[in-house]
């Protein structure tokens, strides 16, 4: 069995205390009293109150920053309110609090192999149109979820009545994203 420690005991110990007398939770427990006496009447040492001090100084920078900012961000920030503290120390601080920054990856555009083929732009900007079905326009958006990573929609609107008229979502941005808007028929 683990050790208890000091602290530990002394909870321990406060917690029953109304239901039976110290004295005798001491002895069953084998903790002297005085050391018990002694942690109740403890006063907090410089450190303690430092610590208290720049945990409610982090969590308030950590919180304005709506959970984006990390130790580095924080420390430069504590440093500029004239706080001397070292990165080192923000970190173990904010690892105690158990807070992390926000961290979303930027999109990277990755290069292909495949050589893109260049499909002529038969609307030459003309975007009029007399009938609905006449002209559509498509767009894929990226998304970004967080455990999940990037997700893409892809949608179709009809000009002339500038609504969606469809859409597929999917993991992954290909050609299929289309094709199953469009019941699987191949584009090409």
């Amino acid at each position: 069995m683990r050790k208890k420690t000091t602290r530990q005991i002394v909870k321990f110990i406060e917690k029953y205390k109304k239901y039976y007398p110290i004295k005798m939770i001491c002895k069953v427990l084998k903790f002297p009293r005085s050391t018990y006496y002694k942690a109740i009447n403890r006063k907090k040492s410089d450190r303690e109150k430092f610590n208290e001090i720049l945990d409610k100084k982090i969590l308030k920078i950590y919180n304005d920053s709506k959970k984006r900012y990390g130790a580095p961000k924080i420390y430069k920030i504590l440093e500029k309110q004239g706080i001397k503290v070292n990165i080192k120390t923000v970190q173990k601080r904010m690892k105690k609090l158990g807070i992390r920054s926000i961290v979303v990856k930027k999109f990277k555009n990755h290069k292909t192999k495949e050589k893109i083929q260049q499909l002529p732009n038969i609307l030459n900007q003309d975007f009029e149109t007399t009938t609905i079905n006449q002209k559509w326009c498509g767009d894929i958006t990226y998304i970004n979820i967080p455990g999940t990573g990037w997700t893409y929609l892809a949608n179709v609107m009809d000009m002339h009545t500038n609504k969606i008229i469809g859409y597929s979502y999917s993991k992954k941005m290909d050609k299929e994203l289309l094709v199953i808007w469009f019941g699987g028929k191949n584009m090409a």
